[in-house]
């Protein structure tokens, strides 16, 4: 109260002033947590070391080729040596609607020259090599490209990731690095070899969007590659990763993955990227956030006035008492 006489200001002022403070904190608080995404683990699409059980299996998933484990540290899809391929395949098929795939790799060597990449797929096929990094060409679904070597493609950057739904009639465009039917994609300068832990993050809302975001400049820092609004991928389909090397070669680590089910506790179904966002909270304001917040902004306007009424007392009765 010293201070509150020191600053010339009315107690009616600064009751006021507070009010608004608290006004102001509360609404703010509410934009922030305005996050209707959430989310369960998907343990049957989930890795984590040791990788395998005391029977030296996996119950969800089936390794395959040249694919080494060793359960202290990673999931070796392919080693530096040539002419390997190696796979990862869910057992068991993903039927979320909407999902995020999180995983944690490592592209490395010893060689100058390096090659050719690894890949994530979500398809309806599953264990079948062949020669598109790895796994089957004429896939249906989608293949996601981590390329380490350039072909024939001017003016791109490599490594390269791209993405390509496929219809089980379309081709992988080997000699243009997927260029033919490539549905979105980006340079990554310094994915192979980066020194924090390499990651990509996909996200899927059914018939609505499809991102990437990954994880290679510093640590707990996305950079998104790309989000394509109104995709469409099968509805059961099977989780994959796959490497392979030919002439060139390369160390391609799996490290860890972390599959989510996702849901929006919002009718309003997020868009792609930060427009997504923007439209949910446009919504949330549109809806004024029920009877619960007219409540509270009925509180809050009510501790305003009441604030400014005993302030106001206060002042008339100084005034009263300064005249005698």
């Amino acid at each position: 109260m010293k201070f509150l006489q020191s600053s010339g200001w009315s107690a009616a002022a600064w009751g006021l002033l507070i009010s608004a403070l608290f006004f102001t904190q509360v609404v703010t608080a509410q934009d922030d947590g305005d996050d209707t995404i959430k989310s369960v683990p998907l343990r049957t699409h989930s890795l984590s070391q040791p990788y395998l059980d005391q029977d030296l299996q996996s119950r969800w998933f089936d390794f395959g080729g040249d694919t080494v484990v060793r359960a202290d540290q990673y999931i070796r899809l392919t080693p530096d040596r040539q002419h390997q391929a190696g796979w990862v395949w869910s057992r068991l098929p993903l039927t979320a609607t909407n999902w995020e795939i999180e995983w944690e790799f490592k592209i490395h060597g010893q060689g100058n020259l390096y090659g050719d990449g690894m890949a994530l797929w979500i398809t309806k096929q599953r264990a079948l090599p062949g020669p598109v990094f790895g796994a089957a060409d004429n896939f249906e679904g989608l293949g996601l490209f981590f390329d380490t070597y350039k072909n024939n493609r001017p003016g791109v950057v490599f490594p390269y990731v791209s993405a390509m739904l496929g219809d089980g009639q379309k081709s992988y465009d080997h000699a243009h690095d997927g260029k033919e039917h490539e549905l979105a994609g980006c340079s990554a300068r310094g994915l192979r070899g980066s020194n924090i832990p390499t990651k990509a993050k996909l996200t899927y809302f059914q018939e609505n969007y499809l991102q990437l975001d990954l994880q290679y400049k510093n640590v707990d820092t996305w950079v998104q590659c790309f989000s394509v609004s109104n995709v469409t991928l099968p509805q059961v389909a099977y989780l994959g990763f796959t490497a392979h090397c030919g002439e060139l070669s390369d160390n391609h680590d799996l490290i860890s993955v972390e599959a989510k089910n996702l849901y929006s506790t919002n009718p309003t179904r997020p868009g792609p990227g930060k427009g997504g966002k923007a439209r949910k909270l446009r919504a949330k304001k549109q809806e004024g956030g029920g009877w619960g917040w007219f409540f509270m902004k009925m509180v809050l306007f009510v501790v305003a006035c009441g604030g400014g009424y005993i302030g106001f007392v206060a002042w008339k009765q100084k005034n009263q008492r300064s005249r005698f």
